[in-house]
């Protein structure tokens, strides 16, 4: 036959198929989030998240430090409180002698080489459980700012290289770029929460963390899920406030809207490989339906072909051991 174009011919051996790839994901890709929690020697798996482990802080440095090793240099940092902890304006947020930045500092101290990437935020501080101060049942968004700029300097005051607003309030990236360019922490990076959806893939992060919302939703400021233009503004609006970098999350379900803000936008797009999407990978790999491995490099692999530069994965260490 007459066929002058066989695609075939570049996939006949793994040499050639290798040469002719089109995208890779290393682990310079990779930012792995990790869960913090109060007291000594103390670990707890999170029963939803097979292998992801709450850790006090001695055993947090005990992981970064074998992260290291595998080459893993970028680490979000997720804080657990009790309950006495927390209250309306999230104040243990800038307490210097608390769980959070005293561990920050710490991580700092002595691995000076790690990246630091934080959550700014107040569900994990609040007595209400959502990302913003709560009045009379309403998530007052300008009033959330300024407590969202106090908690951002002490996380950049801590040793923070990379702030992280995931909370959706409009103008928080550029309300903190000033607090922190007004206090001399210029070079303290901004990841926004971007396009931040209402999805239903949170689930085991919110058990994680017991951080789920006393009382309502997150729908007046997390997206609504059929929405992509909507990123677009969410977009335009975080990079001309100073964003270094735009995050889509989730990620897996939300290809189409990482590749919509890589299409449009010159710095890089961020997607965060949520809890819900892995935990929905071990539940099918623990019943022998799927080849847990192959399926989590095929999700990663999607992440990077539909744009992403970087990925936040609970899968960063096991995709780092399986590598090595």
């Amino acid at each position: 036959m007459n066929i002058p174009h066989r695609p075939r011919r570049n996939r006949k051996s793994a040499a050639i198929r290798n040469l002719v790839q089109e995208n890779s994901v290393t682990v310079n890709d990779l930012i792995y989030p990790l869960f913090l929690i109060d007291g000594k020697n103390k670990k707890s798996e999170v029963a939803s998240m097979p292998g992801i482990l709450r850790r006090s802080p001695d055993l947090l440095l005990k992981e970064i430090e074998s992260c290291l090793k595998l080459g893993i240099t970028t680490f979000d940092i997720f804080p657990g409180l009790s309950e006495k902890l927390k209250d309306k304006k999230a104040t243990e947020s800038l307490n210097k002698k608390g769980l959070y930045l005293s561990t920050l500092r710490d991580i700092k101290k002595y691995f000076p080489e790690a990246v630091i990437m934080t959550d700014v935020a107040m569900d994990p501080y609040s007595s209400d459980g959502h990302d913003g101060y709560v009045k009379n049942d309403e998530i007052l968004n300008d009033e959330t700012l300024e407590i969202l700029a106090k908690m951002a300097l002490a996380q950049a005051e801590a040793g923070a290289d990379i702030i992280g607003p995931s909370d959706m309030m409009d103008g928080r990236v550029g309300y903190i770029r000033e607090a922190l360019d007004d206090n001399g922490f210029t070079n303290v990076s901004i990841m926004s929460y971007t396009a931040k959806y209402a999805s239903a893939f949170y689930g085991p992060f919110r058990d994680a963390l017991d951080s789920a919302p006393k009382f309502g939703d997150k729908k007046t400021y997390q997206m609504n899920p059929a929405n992509s233009k909507e990123a677009l503004l969410e977009a335009d609006l975080d990079f001309n406030e100073g964003a270094d970098f735009l995050m889509v999350k989730p990620a897996l379900s939300y290809l189409d809207v990482i590749k919509l803000l890589n299409d449009n936008f010159n710095i890089p797009i961020a997607a965060y490989n949520v809890s819900g999407e892995y935990a929905m990978v071990k539940a099918a790999a623990a019943k022998g339906w799927i080849d847990g491995g192959r399926v989590r490099d095929e999700i990663l692999l999607s992440m990077k072909r539909a744009g992403a530069s970087v990925i936040l994965t609970y899968f960063a260490k096991e995709f780092a051991l399986s590598i090595k």
